[in-house]
């Protein structure tokens, strides 16, 4: 009942909010650094897998994703929240490097 209708608001919620940070990303009214430094206050952008970031900026697609992910030392399946010390603050830099 309760439960259930509560779990799919929550799904939903989630889906629209990636929809509309694509369509950010995609306007570059957000950047790829401003997600990875913002998720520690978002549940939403903390969830996301990297590979779904990269490939969300302009000028990204999966075989550059996959490249700098490759380059950065971080695993194909990782999500934000799963990043390193290391890892998080060599994404910004490389994000800002090319001003993503």
């Amino acid at each position: 009942g309760i439960v259930l209708y509560t779990l799919v608001n929550q799904d939903l919620a989630a889906r629209l909010e990636r929809a509309r940070l694509r369509t950010d990303l995609k306007s570059r009214h957000l950047t790829g650094a401003d997600v990875v430094e913002g998720a520690s206050d978002n549940r939403v952008w903390a969830g996301l897998r990297v590979a779904w970031l990269l490939e969300s900026l302009p000028g990204i697609g999966a075989v550059r994703a996959e490249r700098m992910m490759s380059a950065l030392q971080i695993a194909p399946t990782r999500r934000i929240q799963g990043l390193g010390h290391r890892q998080r603050v060599a994404l910004i830099a490389e994000l800002r490097r090319e001003g993503r």
